[in-house]
């Protein structure tokens, strides 16, 4: 069904396109019988204004725009919620774009933002951006880096400590008298996963008994992480590590699932630390211990630390890091409670 526009209406109202626009949008610069005429043409055809033309026109998209890594990924999802509840209370609305761990569509999600004119941009970086991010900001978009930092000391950023994160899964692990221990992710030339993966070095080098064996997956999905407990659940006892540090939650309920559907006791056997503490994470079969991130606030925030910087003209270089807390539950310790 065709769209009904300014043009129509104007035909049937018998008036120019720039009295139909003025009668609506400026009704008091055109007489009130005209204003009248011409709102009865558009509820006869059932007009309606393109909010976006009108707010472009008026000098502002009303959107933030808004890109994340996997929204697959419920650590993500909860990022979005808190920054929609922070862009909600300030009368504008996200538009979010999932990279689905792919650099390009990375990248095409901010060419979209500028060409839309975002009041402003929430980036969880995948890949290197600097180019594309320097672009929006010479736009006059600013940009706050969201479960990131930026290295150049030039953008606004919320970020969680990853190396302590990293570091605290593995000393909890260490404790509890694991030492054949295995870091679980992908995609080593990811800020966070290498962070946390620092982190879990810093561990075992302070423990002469204790080994880290590094197995990179392809991606960090559930059924992935299924497959790979599966092939670990295979080799021979005295071969397999005896604690996980693994770089996601949803990577870390798959393998649970392999190692328990190959018979290997969790944890008895193998003790598994996962990271975000996302919701599933205290409903899986195994509950599951996690390195608890705070996302949906680390997303309020950030769009905050946004909205606070929309017209400012050198606004100041802020930084908020968010600290690690461990949620012991079954996967390391059993009988454990939430």
């Amino acid at each position: 069904m065709k769209r009904v526009g300014i043009r129509d209406v104007a035909q049937h109202a018998g008036v120019s396109i720039s009295t139909v626009s003025n009668a609506l949008n400026r009704p008091g610069t055109v007489s009130e019988h005209l204003v009248q005429r011409v709102r009865s043409a558009a509820e006869h055809l059932g007009y309606v204004p393109l909010q976006a033309a009108q707010q472009l026109r008026a000098g502002r998209s009303g959107l933030l725009g808004m890109a994340v890594i996997n929204i697959a990924n419920p650590f993500f999802a909860d990022m979005v919620a808190g920054a929609e509840d922070a862009a909600s209370a300030a009368g504008l609305r996200v538009l979010v774009g999932n990279s689905g761990d792919d650099i390009a569509k990375e990248r095409d999600h901010l060419e979209l933002f500028e060409r839309v004119q975002v009041e402003g941009a929430l980036v969880s970086p995948f890949g290197p951006l600097e180019p594309w991010l320097q672009r929006l900001r010479r736009r006059g978009i600013p940009v706050v880096l969201v479960d990131a930092v930026d290295d150049r000391g030039e953008l606004a950023s919320v970020s969680f400590d990853d190396v302590a994160g990293g570091r605290l899964a593995t000393e909890h692990l260490l404790a509890c008298g694991r030492r054949r221990l295995a870091f679980v992710g992908a995609r080593e030339g990811v800020r966070q996963v290498r962070d946390r993966l620092a982190g879990a070095r810093q561990a075992v080098a302070a423990h002469s008994a204790a080994t880290l064996e590094l197995i990179w997956t392809e991606r960090t999905t559930s059924a992935l992480g299924r497959s790979f407990g599966e092939l670990i659940a295979r080799r021979d006892p005295s071969q397999r590590p005896d604690g996980l540090v693994v770089s996601n939650d949803h990577l870390a309920i798959g393998l649970v699932h392999g190692l328990v559907s190959r018979g290997v006791r969790v944890p008895q056997d193998i003790a598994v630390v996962g990271y975000d503490d996302i919701e599933f994470a205290a409903i899986s079969a195994v509950p599951l211990t996690s390195v608890r991130q705070p996302a949906r606030e680390m997303g309020k925030t950030a769009a905050e630390m946004l909205l606070t910087r929309r017209g400012a003209a050198d606004p100041e270089i802020a930084s908020v890091v968010y600290r690690p807390e461990l949620v012991i539950r079954e996967s390391t310790v059993a009988g454990a409670g939430s």
